[in-house]
């Protein structure tokens, strides 16, 4: 009886041992099962070009206010906003009575002129008078010739009307009566560009210009114009672009983004589904993966690049990112690796890659 109590307690050990070994794998293997599955792709530095963008307003290459030097009033206005115009051509005729009455003037001051000379010719006048009378018709003429200018105005461009005040039988005020803009054979973009690219900028640089109104097509411009001095509110210069317009399809006042290219820098890049946003910032960290552990890096990007970033820092190049699986990561943690077949399949886990 006793022999048969000894057995029993040494069979209840046993068991009791065996069970207790049998948790303790079953815990290691669900410990290992519950490593994080990770994806993860070697990265490498190339060259990135610095394409920067910036927005403006199209302009007119050269604008033209059409205006009397004088107060007066309007007689008729021969186009209207839109017409297509030519240098040289009429576009407005003021009332002309007060030029009707200076030509009066002007013809009695030539009678007054050749009465002089003639009678110095004959010995019956001065040289002064001939003199005086030759003052008072060269007035008499500049005024009738600038009144003239202001009776009958005409464009000094050959351009499009973007503007029009008055109507006939107005009478001119501080406005203009017309605007006039060159549309061609190139329209202008002012842009803004910080004080630190101030040294890449070049006169002649190409550069790219979309339009929303053409959504699908890219338009060339150049750099006409570099402006000298530092906006020290903004820290900014001005710079101009000219792009080529000869069949006027870009018009003043439309929304233009232009990009510039300031060169290439030799960078990491990495895809955009590496790059985990932190929640309540703007903060974005990059999970490296080495050696069976990941840490969280914060990264500074620039450039986006289709369906990856250019990254200026915070991830060295050939380094292992993850790019899928972020969601159940913290900083150290370890993972394993979705081993993958020929053909892209998931097979099973590996955890050998080390950078």
């Amino acid at each position: 009886m006793k022999i048969y109590s000894k057995s029993l307690v040494y069979l209840a050990v046993a068991l009791s041992m065996a069970a207790r070994s049998s948790k303790e794998e079953t815990a290691q293997i669900a410990e290992v099962e519950e490593l994080p599955l990770v994806d993860v792709l070697q990265v490498s530095a190339q060259d990135v070009d610095q394409v920067n963008e910036y927005t403006a307003t199209v302009e007119a290459d050269n604008i033209n206010n059409i205006s009397p030097s004088a107060p007066n009033r309007i007689k008729n206005i021969l186009v209207d906003v839109g017409s297509q115009v030519r240098r040289g051509q009429t576009l407005v005729i003021l009332d002309e009575s007060n030029t009707d009455q200076l030509k009066v003037r002007l013809d009695h001051a030539q009678l007054e002129y050749d009465r002089a000379k003639n009678l110095l010719e004959i010995g019956s006048g001065t040289q002064q008078s001939v003199d005086q009378r030759l003052t008072e018709l060269e007035a008499l003429k500049s005024q009738y010739k600038n009144m003239m200018e202001n009776t009958v105005l005409t464009s000094p461009i050959s351009g499009v009307v973007t503007a029009r005040n008055y109507d006939p039988g107005d009478m001119t005020g501080v406005n203009p009566i017309l605007t006039i803009g060159q549309l061609s054979p190139y329209v202008n973009v002012m842009i803004n560009v910080t004080e630190g690219d101030y040294s890449k900028i070049k006169n002649g640089m190409e550069v790219g210009v979309k339009f929303d109104v053409y959504p699908n097509e890219t338009f060339t411009g150049k750099v006409k114009r570099i402006y000298p001095t530092i906006d020290p509110s903004t820290r900014t210069f001005t710079v101009e672009i000219g792009i080529n317009n000869p069949q006027q399809r870009i018009k003043p006042g439309m929304f233009a983004r232009v990009a510039i290219n300031l060169g290439t820098v030799n960078h990491v890049v990495v895809p955009d589904r590496a790059v985990v946003k932190q929640s309540g910032s703007g903060n974005k960290y990059v999970y490296v993966y080495n050696d069976g552990t990941v840490s969280y890096n914060k990264v500074e990007l620039g450039q986006r690049l289709n369906d990856a970033y250019e990254v200026i820092s915070g991830v060295e190049n050939g380094a292992f990112v993850v790019i899928s699986g972020q969601n159940q990561l913290t900083n150290g943690a370890k993972v394993e690796l979705i081993k993958r077949d020929a053909s892209g399949n998931a097979t099973v886990a590996d955890s050998t890659i080390t950078k």
